[in-house]
């Protein structure tokens, strides 16, 4: 009854100039030799077969994706449009229910790093019997190590069970300080790793989550195309968990991170004695905390700290590490000859 939807759309922006849009963040290895989505698809083993694991992406990534992961052609999802993960999710959920009426889902992302896969696994595995027992959608959180203001929270409710609890509310992005208050108070990040049954899931976005469920006819009678010109983009976060009152939370023990920047490098790479991260042929002297990454040129560091230096695809990038969650704002002052990579 356990099926996998592995959500691998993406722009190609965070990690510019590496990045592109034919080779965004999920298709890089970020963590190791493999991308994070061959990463994603290995931590399923075991908990979910391959032939139910199924990829919602865009037309432009389906060809990689598909050679990549090998899976069967027919668990590829080729969304008509980009419409966030509500309706990329409400979707892949219907059509696990449609192969098998009792299908139970968890719902993950190509572009996590994960420190234990077994833990991951066992938690996984937590969260979907919970799902099923308590018929509940289920949200995994994974416990904070630091004030992090760019993941969502999730503050723990009444407990339903051992290690199972409802959900008091979500607190979304929060400043540094509200966050450390946030930890204090047992607040977990929400990692965005959920598992549901198919039927509670679609009978709460039928209920709650208007932006899609006008839509849902469309689905019923098998036209996706019509589906997705009826939805209103939104996450399935919005859309239906923060206004559903069936969602419970359980507790991730495991290392997650889902390498927003480039400077999350250093949490998923290992670190000289100098704590630089160093990949490609790159030679750093004297440096401390930076980030180095040569796609294919020698690049030679000397004497600095906390900087972010890339050589990829034709362009060379160099910023204070700091700088590096502004990536979005820098792409939009670059010229467009300079942005875009062909």
């Amino acid at each position: 009854m356990r099926w996998a939807v592995l959500l691998a759309g993406g722009s190609g922006t965070r990690f510019w100039p590496l990045s592109t849009p034919e080779t965004p963040k999920q298709l890089l290895p970020l963590s190791g030799a493999g991308s994070t989505a061959e990463e994603s698809i290995e931590r399923l083993a075991g908990l979910v077969p391959r032939e139910r694991v199924i990829v919602v992406a865009g037309a432009s990534l389906a060809t990689r994706l598909r050679s990549l992961l090998n899976l069967p052609a027919e668990n590829f999802l080729i969304e008509p449009r980009p419409a966030s993960t509500g309706p990329a999710l409400i979707w892949a959920t219907w059509e696990a229910r449609r192969r098998d009426p009792d299908a139970e889902v968890l719902s993950l992302h190509a572009d996590w790093v994960v420190g234990d896969a077994a833990a991951f696994r066992r938690t996984a595995d937590h969260a979907l019997a919970a799902a099923r027992t308590h018929d509940r959608l289920v949200t995994v959180g994974v416990v904070p190590s630091r004030p992090e203001t760019g993941y969502g929270y999730i503050v723990p409710g009444a407990p339903l069970d051992q290690g199972v609890r409802t959900v008091a509310r979500f607190s979304e992005k929060p400043d540094a300080a509200t966050a450390l208050d946030l930890m204090a108070a047992g607040a977990l990040w929400n990692s965005g790793l959920f598992a549901w049954t198919a039927e509670r899931l679609l009978a709460e976005a039928s209920r709650h989550t208007p932006e899609v469920s006008a839509a849902l006819p469309a689905l019923e009678a098998g036209d996706v195309a019509d589906f997705f010109l009826g939805v209103t983009p939104i996450s399935i976060d919005v859309g239906l968990l923060e206004r559903s009152g069936a969602v419970a939370v359980v507790s991730g023990a495991f290392a997650w991170d889902d390498v927003g920047t480039w400077q999350a490098l250093a949490r998923v790479r290992p670190k000289d004695p100098n704590g630089n991260v160093v990949v490609g042929p790159a030679v750093v002297l004297d440096s401390h905390d930076c980030i180095v990454w040569s796609e294919r040129d020698p690049i030679v560091v000397s004497g600095v700290q906390d900087l972010v230096v890339v050589q990829a695809n034709g362009r060379i990038l160099i910023m204070p590490t700091e700088r590096a969650a502004a990536m979005k704002q820098l792409l939009d002052a670059l010229p467009p000859a300079v942005r875009d990579i062909e």
